[in-house]
């Protein structure tokens, strides 16, 4: 079945304790749709980039059987821009520089070869945008997941309440759950959530794992223990990727299904912080997914003897 992911396909330039790079490719859709293209063939993507973003950087989606047809070309403009400095935990970071450049005015155009997708994964992007783009397509997907942070909850908090009535599952962390409900137990944070409509909630909590509410079922899967993090960048982007779409392989949308695509995605996460960017993503195995994707099973099980 089809999927579709709506966000940015950015550059960014990065400094962490390990090392800096000053120009590689980011933004939302970039990590989720590489993610995305270990499960399921193509990934159809709507964003927009300018003119700096060159074949070069359009072969790198290509190679992953990511479908660029919905990427605009903005002649004579420049693609969104971010900057950062990650401090010595890697948890917290300093935004040094934000540019949105072509996305002041994007609007999602929806290109008719993807108008069937049964999927959709909208990243981080500002409310407003993921609602036209949502109304954009003829037909609403069986599975609508959307991700969301603080920065949207300060400046756009009535769309993004909006937005969220439309939409399946949201995914977002710890931090941005707590400021959403204004509530310090996730549990009761993610039945505030839940109480809008939503079928299930997941809470990432980071180098702590990941946290699956429905309305009568709560789930948790570790994240793999890691003796470096080199870039945390893109990580819950890359989780988004591999969770949507494990369930666009799978077309299964049960509880158990729900779980493993929660594990698939803390799987992929853990190859995206290893390098700079996007760069870890881009050449895995199916056996390294599968031996990574064990791994997280067994941090969880134990033989139980009375």
């Amino acid at each position: 079945m089809s999927l579709l992911t709506i966000g940015s396909v950015a550059f960014d330039a990065i400094e962490t304790p390990f090392g800096k790079v000053d120009k590689i490719i980011g933004g939302a859709a970039s990590y989720i749709s590489i993610a995305a293209s270990y499960f399921v063939k193509p990934v159809n993507v709507v964003a927009v980039i300018g003119e700096d973003f060159t074949s070069k950087e359009m072969e790198v989606f290509h190679n992953r059987s990511v479908n660029t047809d919905g990427i605009n070309v903005k002649k004579g403009e420049k693609s969104f821009f971010w900057s950062g400095r990650y401090h010595n935990d890697m948890n917290s970071r300093d935004t040094l520089v934000t540019e949105p450049n072509v996305m002041e005015d994007f609007n999602p155009e929806i290109p008719e070869s993807y108008q069937d997708c049964e999927f959709l994964m909208l990243g981080n992007l500002d409310p407003i945008i993921q609602m036209r783009a949502l109304k954009n397509l003829k037909k609403r997907p069986s599975l609508v997941v959307l991700d969301t942070m603080n920065f949207w909850m300060d400046t756009k908090r009535e769309y993004l309440d909006e937005i969220l009535k439309e939409v399946d599952i949201l995914s977002l962390n710890d931090e941005e759950a707590r400021q959403l409900t204004s509530e310090y137990s996730l549990v009761k944070a993610a039945k505030k959530i839940l109480s809008l409509g939503l079928k299930y909630v997941v809470i990432k909590k980071g180098e702590h794992g990941a946290l699956l509410f429905g309305k009568e079922n709560i789930f948790f899967v570790p994240a793999i223990p890691l003796e470096e993090v080199f870039d945390p960048t893109g990580a819950g982007d890359t989780f988004a990727g591999g969770f949507i779409g494990y369930l666009a392989k799978t077309k299964d949308l049960s509880f158990q299904s729900i779980k493993k695509a929660v594990i698939h995605g803390t799987t992929m996460a853990s190859f995206c912080v290893e390098k700079f960017g996007p760069e870890r993503l881009l050449d895995l195995t199916d056996l390294e997914i599968k031996n990574r994707y064990q791994e997280v099973i067994n941090l969880t099980q134990v033989e139980y003897t009375v």
